[in-house]
């Protein structure tokens, strides 16, 4: 399993058109990715899932990843999420 923590940098935060995007990127790997704000877990690939997380810019998030492809689907996803629009 990889895991890296993260602080969001996307300026709009996770509304709905990042989210999708997120949810496409994750679907593209093997690997099981998930991403874990405060006590709550939910899988990347399901854009309801991460809908419900409510993350903004500036919030910290634990990406992980288990299967063949889990270094890149981490690394990947890290740099989206951590990169900023402006």
């Amino acid at each position: 399993m990889t895991k890296r923590e993260i602080t969001i940098r996307l300026d709009s935060g996770l509304e709905t058109r990042p989210v999708a995007l997120l949810v496409q990127m994750a679907s593209q790997f093997q690997s099981d990715v998930y991403v874990e704000s405060d006590t709550r877990r939910v899988n990347a690939k399901s854009i309801m899932g991460m809908m419900t997380l409510g993350l903004d810019s500036g919030s910290e998030v634990t990406i992980s990843a288990n299967g063949e492809d889990e270094k890149e689907a981490v690394d990947k996803i890290a740099a989206y999420l951590t990169r900023s629009l402006g």
